[in-house]
């Protein structure tokens, strides 16, 4: 296979986004050692950009490193998702008190209008991508009008380490007809923040995540039987 002839600081952008993809749908099995050579091949790219983008994955939690055996897919285990909602909880929550004391009103606006283009779309669809799609434009854009672009960054780190349990969670939830259930909470947040009452806001959204942190068990259980299932028998 041809070598990438890219500029080395897009190879290695490239990669990444290639690469992030890849480990947070699980395309490497969780805990297995990543084939340096064999990606190097399926990429078409040389080892150095390569390495460059898997030190990048290591440093933000999406693959992990261990001296003498190499690059590892990170684990899928209940604890470490655990983790992540709480830490989500915690970033979530801490923006949103902001954005219910500085938003401004345009940004509100702007909101509540994404929020109601939406609600068809993520009540009706069959769609698991483009629910989870909307689902982050929802809480990335709330998460926005705190106006810290260190929150946004945060949040998307999570969000992107969260993604394959999530998708597997929304496909439950589709399957079991609550998605709306989901979207009622969207809205209380958004009324919330509309009356600038933090109060109602943060308790609205910590149920929110917290319903889907309960079920972190269950959903991880079920993202082991979608990941290890026979390919004749995966959606």
């Amino acid at each position: 296979m041809l070598q990438d002839q890219s500029r080395p600081d897009d190879t290695v952008a490239r990669l990444y986004g290639q690469l992030r993809n890849m480990a947070a749908d699980f395309t490497f099995r969780p805990s297995a050692r990543i084939n340096e050579s064999q990606l190097s091949q399926t990429l078409g790219a040389s080892r150095t950009p390569l390495r460059e983008a898997l030190n990048r994955l290591v440093a933000e939690g999406f693959l992990e490193f261990r001296a003498g055996q190499g690059f590892f897919c990170r684990a899928l285990n209940p604890q470490a998702i655990l983790n992540l909602y709480e830490l989500r909880e915690g970033v979530e929550c801490a923006a949103l008190a902001l954005s219910v004391a500085r938003a401004p009103q345009a940004g509100i606006d702007a909101l509540h209008a994404y929020l109601e283009d939406t609600s068809a779309a993520y009540r009706d669809s069959t769609d698991v991508v483009a629910l989870l799609e909307i689902d982050e434009g929802f809480h990335n854009r709330l998460c926005a009008l705190a106006g810290n672009p260190e929150f946004d960054s945060l949040l998307r780190n999570i969000n992107g380490r969260l993604r394959y349990v999530r998708s597997i969670d929304l496909k439950h939830l589709r399957q079991s007809g609550d998605v709306a259930g989901r979207l009622s909470a969207h809205s209380r947040i958004v009324e919330a923040l509309v009356q600038r009452d933090a109060t109602a806001a943060l308790a609205a959204m910590r149920g929110h995540i917290a319903k889907r942190r309960d079920d972190v068990t269950v959903v991880v259980r079920d993202a082991f039987a979608d990941l290890y299932a026979p390919e004749e028998g995966r959606s």
